[in-house]
């Protein structure tokens, strides 16, 4: 079962998949030679691939090697059936608890499906990956639904606003001159 948790959170956060898309693959979604990726059907019934990383692949063909050959869901149920999006909040509130023992500032956070699959659109965005790019990835119609993903990082924001300070300089206050000023009240 851990297998099985494993490699679910992993494709959960390196793929981006929604909740509703993780849940709903199946082992012919799957492609894990060369060029490793998972198919799957989005909103609007638009299918995409999404590339899998060598750790992903390794844990699903773990995971794969448990999973009885007659059961075609990658994630079932207890029962066999397709997983409930419940059932994957709960594992997922399980193992944040866990978590938590070891990393403490997991308290503070919130961690739902939702969040894994922004945190993969951050990841991307802060390796200089295209936005129209992430876009893609995650399934937006468009770039503009992924901007509210990507508006929020205050990280990134300060770490741009750092390069705009040149060398050893202070940011100071503008000091318009003389000049200006007189433009300006001739306006």
């Amino acid at each position: 079962m851990v297998v099985a948790i494993h490699a679910l959170l992993l494709v959960a956060v390196q793929t981006g998949l929604r909740l509703s898309e993780l849940t709903g693959l199946r082992r012919e979604d799957l492609h894990l030679g060369t060029g490793a990726h998972v198919r799957c059907v989005g909103k609007g019934r638009r299918e995409r691939s999404t590339p899998l990383t060598k750790q992903a692949v390794v844990a699903i063909k773990a995971w794969l090697s448990e999973l009885p050959k007659n059961i075609d869901w990658l994630f079932p149920n207890a029962q066999d059936g397709r997983l409930s999006a419940d059932a994957v909040q709960r594992l997922l509130a399980k193992y944040e608890r866990i978590a938590c023992d070891a990393c403490p500032s997991l308290k503070k956070k919130r961690v739902t499906p939702h969040v894994l699959r922004h945190t993969l659109a951050m990841t991307l965005l802060q390796a200089g990956i295209d936005r129209s790019v992430i876009a893609l990835w995650l399934g937006h119609e468009s770039v503009e639904t992924t901007q509210i993903y990507l508006d929020a990082d205050l990280a990134l924001k300060e770490k741009l606003l750092a390069k705009t300070i040149q060398g050893n300089q202070r940011p100071r206050l503008f000091k318009p001159g003389d000049r200006l000023l007189a433009f300006l009240k001739g306006l």
